[in-house]
């Protein structure tokens, strides 16, 4: 057999093994509408913040109305957070640790903290003030996905 159809068996044979390997890898799709709900809240703000830390690492042009328009969308999803989190819902999909329910408290104060620094964030318009925003706002998510995101 030649060195190619050795190499075409090899992955031929190698390749039912690799596929559930793969699969590992990429978390479920979320089943339960609690948390579905959830999850579209948290990736609206963290869209929003994308969108300020691409424009503040040059790897998105930096346009004021595009930022002012994702702070918003983080001031007023943050408001949101508290109500999504009521209630602990079981998921696979969910990369919200248990513990926010152990420290409720703490993590409605995180939360807060985040819809504070958005609402307190004026009008951005130059590199100065969009990277003073992206350190305000980011700090905070920071602050919560360090002890209640998996």
């Amino acid at each position: 057999m030649t060195f190619l159809g050795r190499t075409v068996l090899a992955l031929v044979i190698s390749a039912p093994m690799a596929a559930p390997l793969l699969a590992e890898d990429k978390k479920p799709e979320p089943t339960n509408p609690v948390v579905i709900e959830r999850m579209e809240t948290m990736k609206a703000i963290g869209g929003g913040m994308k969108a300020l830390a691409d424009m503040a690492k040059g790897e998105a042009p930096f346009d004021s109305a595009k930022a002012d328009a994702s702070v918003a969308v983080i001031a007023e999803k943050a408001v949101l957070v508290p109500a999504k989190f009521e209630v602990n819902e079981p998921d696979p999909a969910t990369e919200a640790l248990p513990k926010i329910w152990d420290n409720y408290d703490d993590f409605i104060k995180k939360s807060e903290d985040m819809a504070a620094a958005a609402t307190s964030v004026g009008p951005i318009g130059d590199q100065a003030a969009l990277g003073a925003a992206v350190g305000k706002i980011g700090g905070t998510c920071k602050a919560c996905h360090r002890d209640y995101r998996e």
